[in-house]
C-alpha cells in the first residue's frame, strides 16, 4: 500500500506531507534533507519547546496580539507536546541546521496543525499559522538555545539531582553499616594503611555530594534564557518585556525558575552555560567512574573484599561465572559522558558572528549526559549497592598485613620497622609475632599500637 499524502506549501514551494501528519511543509523538507542518524532531538528539548510555545501564546494573548480563541488552542496543543503524546510528530534528525530552525519549525507546525484540528479545521488549513501565530515574537535563534537550556534544567532538576541524592544517601548508609569493619587501604594500587570500609564509602558519598553542588551551580547558570533576542540579539519583532513575561509564565506554570538573559548578544552567539553544565556532568562522571571501579576491584576474584549481587550469568560458556556487569555499565556511561563533553565544547566553538551553529548537536550530547548519569545512579544504587556486603576476607587480611609495621615507627624507628616489614613479608609471620621477639615492647603495648581500628581513627564517623 502506498501512503496517502496531502500537499502543503512553504516559501520554497510545494511539499508532499503524509496525510495524517501534524507537521507541515518545512518539517517534511527537513526530513528529506537530513536522513543522517534517524534520531531526533532529545525528548526533553521537545518538551521545552512546548513550554516556550505555550508561554508565548499566553503572553501574546495578554498583550492582545493574539486572539483568545487562537491562544487557547495553541496552549492546548502545546500541552500535548509537553505531555509527550505528540512525540512521534517530531521527525527532524538531530543533525540538521545548526540553529535548530528545522526543529523549531517542526514544533510550530505540529502545534499549529493540532490547534487547527481543535478548532475543527483541516490539517494544512493554516487556521492557526505556524509562523504568524505559534512563533509570534520569536525566532529559532532565541527559541532553540532557550529550549536547550530549559531541557538541561529539567533533566538536572527532575532526574539527575534526585538520583544523585539517593545515591549519596545509599553510600552513606553503607558507610554506617560497615563502619566497624576494617580493611587494607591502598595507594598506587599497593597496600598502605588500614582504613574502615565506612571511611572509604563516606568518601564516595561526599564525592557525589560535591558533584551535586557543582550540578546545582551549573543549573543556576542555565536559568538566563536567550528568549527575546530573536534573530541576532536585537529583539526585532518582539515587544520589550515579552521574554521576561514568558519566563514568568514558565516559572509559574511549570516550576522551572528562569529569566530573560541580560546579555542577548552573548546568549545566542555561544552557549557557554551549556558548556559549564556539561563540565559539571563530566566532573561527576570522573568521580563516579573512580568509585564504581573501586567497587569492581574490591569485588574481584583478586581481592574479594566485597560481595556484590549476582544479577545475571557472566558467560555463555562458563556456567559458574558471574561478572560485575552493573559496574561495567556505569563505567561505560561515564566514558560516554566524557566523550559528550568534548563534543559540547567543540560545538560551542562553532559560532560565527551572532549565532552558534551547532546547537542541536550540543543539545543531543549535553542532555544525553544528564539523563545517562541519572539512570546510571539509579541502576548502581538499586542493582549493586543494595545487597552488597563486606566479606570475611577483607577484615581477616588486614591483621596479617606487613604494612602494620608503620605503626611502630615512633617507637623503634623507620629503619627497624622496615626490617620487620620485610621479614614479615618473606616469612609469612605477622608483625605482631615478630615484634614480640625483635623489640622490647610488651604485648599490651603492641596490641594497642598494631590495632588496625585504632590506626583508622574516627574521622568520617558522622555523615
Amino acid at each position: 500500500m502506498t501512503e496517502a499524502f496531502r500537499i502543503e506549501r512553504d516559501t520554497m514551494g510545494e511539499m508532499k506531507v503524509p496525510i495524517s501528519a501534524l507537521y507541515g511543509a518545512q518539517t517534511a523538507r527537513a526530513v528529506d534533507n537530513f536522513p543522517v542518524s534517524f534520531q531526533g532531538i532529545p525528548s526533553l528539548c521537545v518538551r521545552a519547546l512546548g513550554m516556550i510555545k505555550a508561554a508565548a501564546a499566553m503572553v501574546n494573548e495578554r498583550e492582545r496580539l493574539l486572539e483568545p480563541a487562537l491562544a487557547k488552542v495553541i496552549r492546548a496543543a502545546a500541552a500535548e507536546v509537553i505531555a509527550g503524546t505528540l512525540d512521534a510528530q517530531f521527525v527532524v534528525d538531530v543533525f540538521q541546521t545548526g540553529s535548530g530552525t528545522s526543529s523549531n519549525m517542526n514544533a510550530n507546525e505540529v502545534i499549529a496543525n493540532r490547534a487547527s484540528q481543535l478548532l475543527g479545521k483541516p490539517l494544512g488549513s493554516n487556521a492557526v499559522h505556524p509562523n504568524d501565530h505559534v512563533n509570534m515574537g520569536q525566532s529559532s535563534n532565541d527559541v532553540f538555545p532557550s529550549a536547550v537550556q530549559l531541557a538541561l534544567i529539567i533533566a538536572g532538576q527532575d532526574q539527575l539531582l534526585p538520583q544523585m541524592s539517593a545515591l549519596a544517601t545509599a553510600l552513606h548508609d553503607f558507610a554506617d553499616q560497615s563502619w566497624e569493619q576494617v580493611k587494607t587501604g591502598r595507594t598506587h594500587l599497593m597496600d598502605a594503611m588500614p582504613i574502615r570500609f565506612g571511611q572509604e564509602f563516606r568518601g564516595y558519598a561526599q564525592q557525589v555530594e560535591q558533584g551535586m553542588l557543582r550540578v546545582q551551580q551549573a543549573l543556576d547558570g542555565l536559568r538566563q534564557l536567550p528568549l527575546g533576542g530573536t534573530a541576532v540579539g536585537t529583539g526585532v519583532n518582539s515587544k520589550p518585556g515579552f521574554a521576561a513575561r514568558m519566563c514568568e509564565v514558565i516559572a509559574q506554570e511549570y516550576g522551572y525558575l528562569v529569566q530573560e538573559s541580560e546579555q542577548h548578544f552573548h546568549a545566542q552567539a555561544c552557549l557557554d552555560a551549556v558548556v559549564q553544565a556539561s563540565g559539571a556532568l563530566r566532573t561527576f562522571a570522573t568521580g563516579f567512574y573512580k568509585f564504581t571501579n573501586d567497587v569492581r576491584w574490591m569485588s574481584s576474584s583478586s581481592l574479594g573484599e566485597l560481595a556484590i549481587p549476582a544479577v545475571q550469568p557472566g558467560s555463555s560458556i562458563m556456567p559458574a561465572k558471574v561478572n560485575p556487569v552493573i559496574c561495567e555499565s556505569v563505567l561505560m556511561v561515564c566514558g560516554q559522558v566524557l566523550g559528550n563533553d568534548v563534543a559540547v565544547a567543540f560545538g560551542n566553538s562553532q559560532g560565527q558572528f551572532e549565532l552558534n551553529t551547532m546547537m542541536p548537536f550540543m543539545a543531543r550530547n549535553a542532555v544525553e549526559s544528564a539523563t545517562l548519569l541519572a539512570n546510571a545512579c539509579m541502576v548502581f544504587r538499586t542493582r549493586c549497592l543494595a545487597g552488597m556486603r563486606v566479606t570475611d576476607v577483607a577484615t581477616g587480611a588486614v591483621h596479617k598485613n606487613p604494612i602494620l609495621a608503620t605503626a611502630l615507627n615512633a617507637k623503634i624507628g623507620y629503619e627497624a620497622a622496615a626490617k620487620l616489614a620485610k621479614e614479615a613479608a618473606a616469612s609469612g609471620k605477622t608483625i605482631q609475632e615478630l615484634a614480640r621477639t625483635r623489640t622490647s615492647l610488651d604485648a599490651a603495648t603492641l596490641a594497642t599500637l598494631l590495632d588496625p581500628a585504632r590506626l583508622c581513627g574516627e574521622w568520617g564517623r558522622s555523615r
